[in-house]
């Protein structure tokens, strides 16, 4: 039997169905695991198949936790989900590989990069994508756009439109940044789930443009086959040490077409849903590649213009003691 964990469930309930459904119809014994240092009060535990809790990602006893509970649990795979993770996790891909565990994860050069925005550049730059002029805070030009070199969730960004709404908190922070603001009356956001399998070959590339945000994650999106998906196929068709989803943001111009790049983050993101329902299948091309050894072909028969209108839900846990 050959069961999934997936890492930080929190209210990924979504993700978790998702695996769920694709790993029993391969092996119908099969089990989605989920594990969550708050695991009472996160709903993708709760319809897991089954869940333990585990200490914060950044506890010197994370990994010893984890191995011991995919022994124990005859976990094959582990999907990552929150950035914190993913540098923990990169640096024991083969400790874990030598005992019959794959991770789901890229390149730890990779996820370096991705995590800091200034070395996300190169990344941008090998797939051929321009970035938003860097400014220096003693030289810039209003409206800028404000976020920190390692960040996620849109926590601690800003859009400054006038000198008054600069503070010393802006200028003082060195882990603030500031950048060209990109209009959005003249750009759509959008973000692109790519898919990629372990020698780092692009399978699929699903773009969503996104209509509404809530909390750093889209709360409206739609699918679009448009000039990205060509783009990518052309420039970035092949990236060594990618592996899995990597969901890529950016601003496509309404009249030009012109990209700009603005954030990579090698895993789920939060609006996959979206793309899975289209027909990106990444969760089943994960156990086919990872489990069956199948090669993946390229797909592109997802479903166009089909848009996701997202709302609040309960899940509710009987005789719950706080």
């Amino acid at each position: 039997m050959s069961n999934i964990l997936i890492t930080s469930g929190g209210r990924r309930v979504s993700l978790v169905r998702a695996f769920k459904k694709e790993l029993k119809k391969i092996f119908k014994e099969g089990k989605v695991i989920v594990v969550d240092a708050s695991l009472e009060l996160s709903a993708a535990a709760q319809i897991a198949d089954n869940a333990f809790k585990v200490c914060k990602v950044t506890d010197k006893d994370y990994l010893d936790q984890l191995i011991k509970i995919c022994i124990e649990n005859n976990v094959k795979l582990i999907v990552p989900t929150i950035d914190t993770e993913l540098n923990i996790l990169s640096r024991k891909v083969n400790e874990f590989n030598k005992l019959g565990i794959q991770i789901i994860i890229s390149n730890r050069n990779i996820i370096r990069a991705c995590e800091n925005k200034m070395k996300s550049k190169k990344v941008f730059k090998k797939m051929h994508l321009n970035t938003p002029k860097l400014y220096s805070k003693d030289n810039f030009k209003l409206p800028i756009f404000v976020k920190p070199v390692n960040g996620s969730g849109s926590n601690d960004n800003y859009v400054l439109k006038k000198a008054s709404q600069i503070s010393n908190y802006h200028l003082n922070n060195i882990k603030l940044l500031f950048f060209r603001y990109i209009d959005k009356n003249h750009h759509d956001e959008y973000t692109c789930d790519a898919y990629y399998d372990k020698s780092g070959s692009l399978k699929c590339i699903i773009p969503r443009k996104r209509i509404e945000i809530r909390a750093g994650e889209v709360s409206k999106g739609i699918t679009k086959k448009n000039k990205l998906v060509d783009f990518f196929k052309n420039n970035a068709s092949r990236y060594e040490g990618m592996r899995g989803c990597i969901t890529i943001q950016c601003f496509m111009h309404r009249k030009t077409d012109r990209i700009i790049g603005i954030e990579i983050n090698p895993r789920f993101g939060g609006g996959f849903p979206l793309s899975y329902l289209a027909g990106g299948n990444y969760p089943k091309w994960i156990i086919q590649e990872y489990l069956l050894g199948e090669e993946i072909p390229y797909y592109d028969d997802w479903e166009n213009n089909l848009l996701m209108l997202r709302y609040d839900d309960e899940i509710l846990v009987h005789d719950y003691r706080d």
